[in-house]
């Protein structure tokens, strides 16, 4: 398995727009040490993030109904463009003849789990039986997705993010049930532990996991071999002891990690990359480890992904942590 790159600008996901060759163009111009595959919302129903994964399932068909995701005992025509979309953005990759490390994107299993609804109603993480499954569906679909790239970038040296917002809700027994008056019970750190593992163990390539909380439970993600984490350092208290000492030992184990530390969204403006170095900075100062050890372990990103921002600034984002990661190689 190949390592991760570090001391690096990347990105997060979403772009605006509904072009994927412009929109890949962009990022691996743009992001030309660990470009990413880019997504697209705003192309509409199957290239939002629960309805890409889904459509990326293997072996659980499903459809939107009632104004969300569902199993089905046949996938549904949004269930098709979603595949449609996914298989339109491989054929981009063909485009750029990459060489070097590409990311591809995905929703991870417990954020999909808490927004796809089973036939008899509820979310699927209702049940850590329908849980084991969609792990594994997910684990097939995403094996199928990296061969497809692949093919299209022989030289390219891949990994794969999964986003989880939902995960630090999920283990906090946060999660609302469909009547938004109740909770799904909470999943145990073990259970989340082995199933993110089994994912890890089963793709072959780095896995990445984004989570834009401020509780991301990076010393689980660790333990599930995940490769790094991209957090939102924009929502880490520095005077969260506990939070800190966490992120500590992740890093001192030697846990990689992708700072997001530009803004998502704004206008173009001086100074954005200054900002963004100075946030790891502060962080790499307070948790008191050597400047020379920060190259080796963080990349730098936007806080979140992109889409409700303008093209303008997406590209002024990218252009602002290419420059603050060359900062903090200092």
């Amino acid at each position: 398995m190949s390592d991760l790159p570090s001391g690096v600008a990347t990105g997060i996901g979403s772009l605006p727009g509904t072009d994927i060759g412009e929109a890949a163009g962009v990022v691996f111009g743009e992001l030309p040490e660990w470009p990413h595959l880019p997504e697209l919302p705003a192309r509409g129903l199957g290239s939002d993030l629960i309805g890409r994964g889904a459509g990326l399932l293997e072996g659980l068909p499903v459809q939107w109904w009632a104004f969300r995701w569902e199993i089905a005992d046949l996938a549904g025509i949004d269930a098709r463009r979603a595949a449609d979309f996914l298989e339109r953005d491989l054929d981009a990759l063909l485009e750029v003849d990459a060489s070097g490390p590409v990311r591809l994107n995905a929703v991870g299993p417990f954020t999909l789990a808490a927004n796809l609804w089973r036939r008899t109603g509820g979310a699927m993480l209702a049940d850590p039986g329908a849980v084991a499954d969609l792990t594994a569906s997910l684990a097939e679909g995403l094996r199928n997705h990296l061969a497809a790239a692949q093919a299209r970038m022989p030289k390219a040296c891949l990994s794969i993010q999964l986003d989880e917002p939902s995960l630090p809700a999920a283990l906090a027994g946060r999660v609302n049930t469909e009547s938004g008056l109740d909770f799904y019970r909470r999943v145990p750190v073990e259970v989340a532990r082995d199933r993110l593992r089994e994912l890890t163990e089963a793709l072959g390539v780095p896995v990445v996991v984004h989570c834009c909380a401020p509780d991301v439970p990076v010393g689980l993600l660790q333990e599930a071999g995940v490769g790094a984490v991209a957090i939102d350092l924009t929502l880490l208290d520095l005077d969260d002891v506990p939070r800190m000492d966490a992120l500590g030992e992740y890093l001192d184990g030697g846990g990689r990690l992708i700072a997001g530390v530009v803004p998502a969204i704004g206008q173009p403006r001086p100074g954005l990359d200054k900002e963004a170095a100075d946030r790891v900075l502060s962080l790499w100062h307070r948790l008191g480890f050597s400047p020379d050890l920060l190259p080796q372990r963080v990349s730098v990103s936007p806080t979140c992904g992109m889409a409700g921002a303008s093209p303008d600034y997406s590209r002024a984002a990218m252009e602002a942590c290419r420059e603050a990661a060359k900062r903090l190689h200092g």
